[in-house]
């Protein structure tokens, strides 16, 4: 993102930096507030999605996002997983940098934790640090031979069966050749930033993020034979529900979602943007694995 001639990261801020914060944490507003204040005193531009500038009392500084991600350099997205998920959904198709501070339970993607918040901030603000680009997936929902639901996904798209519903039978698709049809209670395509989520706890290997595959996971398959399986990146996967549908869904990330119909086809293709998060020089995705698996539950959900 950027305009021409821009050098951020590599150069300090200088177009100004918004905040997206997860008012479900106790702590949010808060932050918010001394965040704004330790911004302005260092007279950086600082503005602020809308439902996080009401919550602040500062409906001067509201930026819409999508759409103004060219006002500012980066994004600082206040929250856990779930809001850096969230925030990658929402600035996908823009590339602008997201920064995750964290003030939830796990952290598996956030960069800080929020003791740290004043004395990692400015290096960051400097443009002392690096961009770890991460795969997304553009999920798409067709019904009749038409388009009807498409989002973006960080982490995954999964169909699966209500609670209390029986096994749904599933058909999954690579590049247009059938892969398996087995009854189960669904099955989950993730990239490998999701194979540390949700596909992990059905089983599913770990991927390090660098690496350019798709992962196919059922979720209690009825056979002895269904395992994980990573495709190429580029491969379109297709899942189709054979027979009934009516008690069956698709979400992406955990987050948002659609019931599915008798005959829809679900296609999940690599996105053409990427998340882009920002990450101290000297990140390791091993050291991180190694600090946060051990703590148990991979998925903060804020």
């Amino acid at each position: 993102m950027g305009s021409e001639g821009h050098a951020f990261p590599g150069g300090p801020v200088t177009r100004g930096v918004a905040v997206l914060a997860n008012l479900e944490k106790p702590d949010a507003p808060a932050v918010v507030r001394q965040l704004i204040a330790w911004l302005e005193e260092r007279g950086i531009p600082v503005r602020l999605t809308v439902p996080t500038a009401l919550a602040a009392g500062r409906p001067d500084l509201q930026l819409e996002l999508p759409g103004d991600e060219s006002q500012v350099d980066l994004l600082m997205v206040l929250g856990g997983d779930g809001s850096l998920l969230g925030a990658a959904r929402l600035v996908a198709s823009s590339g602008l940098p997201l920064l995750g501070v964290n003030l939830g339970r796990l952290g598996f993607l956030t960069e800080i934790e929020l003791p740290d918040l004043w004395t990692a901030l400015p290096s960051f603000l400097s443009g002392d640090c690096t961009v770890e680009e991460r795969a997304m997936l553009e999920v798409t929902v067709d019904r009749a031979g038409l388009p009807v639901w498409r989002r973006p996904a960080l982490n995954e798209a999964t169909v699966s069966k209500r609670p209390f519903a029986r096994p749904i039978e599933i058909q999954v698709l690579a590049g247009g050749q059938p892969v398996a049809t087995y009854p189960a209670d669904g099955v989950i395509v993730a990239t490998p930033t999701g194979s540390t989520a949700y596909s992990l706890s059905a089983g599913g290997p770990i991927l390090h993020p660098g690496v350019e595959a798709t992962l196919i996971t059922p979720i209690c398959a009825h056979t002895l034979y269904a395992r994980a399986l990573a495709v190429p990146a580029g491969e379109r996967i297709g899942v189709r529900v054979l027979g009934e549908a009516a008690e069956t869904v698709l979400t992406v990330d955990g987050q948002e979602g659609v019931t599915l119909e008798a005959g829809d086809e679900v296609t999940v293709g690599l996105a053409t943007g990427r998340a882009r998060l920002l990450r101290r020089r000297g990140w390791s995705f091993y050291r991180v694995l190694g600090a946060k698996l051990p703590e148990g539950g991979l998925r903060d959900g804020g």
